[in-house]
């Protein structure tokens, strides 16, 4: 997995052992669909309420939670957001994000170092530097490092993503396809299968047509994507769809759904590289409250 510079499984693992503060438990009755999610698997999202507060989301032995660290405030809310570099250990940790301007049309690199103080946590360290124009009208955000992916209006873009003196920089556009991605509600980064050349990005993804897919992008013809759907149905009210992963179940994953009025959906996908999505089980959380905008990984 490269979505990070950082293994991402480790900073999923901090997380899912309770590094980040326990936040808000909400409990729901077991139901036979959420009874078919292994109690070992764990599924985040990042969110940012109307006032800048960042938040997150989380599905985790089975209890879905919110929390939100003191300190942790941008001030306004991104149209799009990925995490590129994710580390910590027991007392802290550090996640730094692209996140695209609502109006002025930037996008900006976050800088953020969570510590425990006086027995909490909380953002000791929260900065905000302009990174590149260009990126008015930004719907969503992934990435598989090195590449970003962008979508606006009809099209999906690609940009690299590199440093200079460890301040991020992304290059110039490079336009994968011009017609089709607005119907296209959510994009998570899933794998990357080969090296070099060969190397293929799989990103999933709901559709407003209620589709679940999976779009593959390989590295020698990035603009050749060949799209599966993966469920033809029921995925068209989410707003953000994220995957986690299983501890007892390597091979598989789970799936959170969230819709703009709050409502969940949990998952479990035992095979998340067959391209199969027949045997995804799973169902509705229901009403939990969580409005503020989310965001895939």
């Amino acid at each position: 997995m490269r979505k990070s510079l950082v293994a991402t499984a480790t900073a999923l693992s901090m997380a899912a052992a309770g590094l980040v503060a326990t936040g808000v438990v909400i409990a729901r009755p077991a139901t036979a669909a959420i009874d078919d999610v292994p109690a070992d698997c764990f599924v985040a999202a990042a969110a940012y309420r109307s006032d800048g507060q960042a938040l997150s989301y989380r599905y985790s032995a089975k209890k879905p939670s919110t929390q939100a660290i003191s300190g942790d405030k941008l001030g306004w809310v991104p149209t799009g957001l990925v995490t590129f570099l994710e580390s910590g250990d027991d007392n802290g940790y550090r996640n730094r994000s692209l996140v695209t301007h609502p109006t002025n049309g930037y996008i900006y690199a976050v800088d953020r170092v969570v510590e425990r103080v006086d027995g909490g946590w909380k953002a000791t360290k929260h900065t905000v530097t302009r990174v590149k124009a260009g990126f008015g009208g930004t719907r969503l955000l992934t990435m598989a490092y090195p590449y970003l992916y962008r979508v606006a209006g009809t099209s999906l873009y690609r940009y690299k993503l590199s440093f200079s003196n460890g301040v991020p920089t992304l290059s110039a556009p490079l336009q994968l396809s011009s017609s089709g991605w607005d119907v296209v509600n959510t994009l998570a980064y899933e794998r990357t299968a080969g090296v070099g050349s060969a190397a293929v990005d799989t990103l999933i993804g709901a559709t407003s047509t209620g589709h679940l897919k999976e779009w593959r992008i390989n590295y020698a013809t990035p603009a050749k994507i060949t799209g599966k759907s993966l469920r033809a149905s029921g995925w068209g009210s989410f707003t953000s769809v994220n995957t986690g992963f299983c501890n007892s179940h390597p091979n598989g994953r789970a799936l959170l759904g969230i819709t703009a009025d709050g409502r969940a959906s949990v998952h479990f996908d035992a095979n998340r590289t067959d391209g199969v999505g027949t045997d995804i089980k799973g169902g509705s959380l229901g009403s939990l409250g969580w409005t503020a905008k989310s965001y895939n990984h």
